[in-house]
């Protein structure tokens, strides 16, 4: 198997909403692929990253490899009451007893979401990860960044670590999905060595 090149050798570009929509297909397959989902996710997931594009501020950075495919995929917007993952957060913050109000408006009130990132297979451990999540919060306005991420030992969650993402809300059971998540969060902007955070 050949890997694929290091980030230093492939092309991070933002893309618009015009443009991804006719890569569409193209990038839920690397997500199916990055995430080991069923083939058929990448028809369950489209009309969501479909909606996900109208939302204000919305930001998209892809990797392209030296054939011009996609090797990664990035993308977020400003979060906002009323959308689903905002409220599932802010329900389950409120709900845990040690979450003071203050601290909950605190992380909620002004905030960029990392909905997606994704590497291909191929591509993953090799620092594409971090190059599109740092070009992708790089130059939002918002004061924070929030995602949400499987609970468990994986290279996203030490990614995340690396970059200093705190807990925000930990084993957190989105609806409709039994799987633990994590919730992290930090200020922005990231700086060029952030101090990291320990499990």
């Amino acid at each position: 198997m050949t890997l694929a090149p290091r980030p230093e050798q492939q092309r991070l570009i933002e893309l618009s909403a015009a443009d991804l929509r006719p890569r569409l297909d193209e990038a839920l397959e690397l997500y199916v692929a990055a995430m080991d989902y069923p083939p058929d996710t990448v028809r369950q997931r489209a009309p969501m990253w479909l909606a996900h594009m109208m939302r204000e501020g919305w930001r998209c950075v892809v990797a392209l490899d030296e054939n011009e495919a996609l090797a990664g995929i990035s993308y977020g917007y400003r979060g906002a009451a009323g959308q689903w993952w905002h409220e599932q957060v802010r329900r389950g913050l409120t709900a845990r007893t040690d979450a003071e109000p203050s601290t909950v408006d605190e992380w909620m009130r002004d905030y960029f979401e990392l909905t997606e990132l994704h590497v291909r297979p191929d591509a993953q451990a090799r620092g594409l990860g971090e190059a599109l999540l740092r070009r992708l919060v790089g130059t939002v306005d918002s004061e924070r960044v929030l995602l949400s991420t499987p609970e468990g030992p994986t290279r996203a969650w030490k990614l995340y670590r690396r970059l200093g993402f705190q807990d925000v809300l930990r084993h957190y059971q989105f609806t409709g999905d039994p799987r633990p998540f994590a919730v992290l969060g930090r200020v922005l902007p990231i700086e060029a060595n952030p101090v990291a955070t320990t499990d």
